[in-house]
């Protein structure tokens, strides 16, 4: 069954349409999704390597509202399904809304959280690793795998939430 989202207008209200993911967009539709950013006591990042299916490289968690979802509701879901992960909403804020040219907008969120890593449970079909980072071996893992354009607000965003 295809997945479908919802259709955004550039200021990122809803529209009354829907879409198939992957499917092209219209000028001025979007698509919406978040990015999340789990930072620990020690200010180290929650990273996920991403299944042979999805490119192989580490990531943090993230993905497409569903039909009717805010972007809570998909930060909950996302990390749920992708790492097995409860989030304490009291933890979490939204860091900057991004619009990328691929016609989506991301709500970034950071939440400051404790995971144990050997409690998580993966979603095959996403990850097959996790580890945590610090902000040196964060932007080193994006530097070398060339994922920056994902991320062209994770300088920004390290700055801020690490000291």
């Amino acid at each position: 069954m295809p997945e479908l989202l919802d259709i955004y207008d550039k200021n990122g209200n809803r529209t009354d349409r829907q879409i198939e993911r992957g499917k092209p967009l219209q000028e001025d539709e979007y698509v919406f999704g978040v990015h999340v950013w789990i930072i620990n006591c020690k200010q180290e990042f929650l990273l996920t390597k991403r299944s042979e299916a999805k490119g192989h490289k580490w990531h943090g968690v993230g993905g497409m509202a569903a039909v009717g979802d805010d972007s809570f509701t998909t930060v909950l879901r996302e990390v749920g399904e992708e790492v097995g992960i409860t989030l304490d909403s009291v933890n979490g804020q939204i860091f900057k809304r991004h619009i990328f040219p691929s016609k989506s907008i991301i709500d970034v969120w950071v939440f400051r959280q404790n995971i144990d890593i050997s409690k998580v449970v993966l979603q095959e079909e996403e990850a097959c690793e996790v580890m945590l980072a610090t902000k040196e071996e964060v932007m080193q893992i994006i530097e070398e795998e060339i994922i920056d354009r994902w991320y062209p607000y994770l300088k920004e965003l390290m700055d801020f939430y690490v000291s």
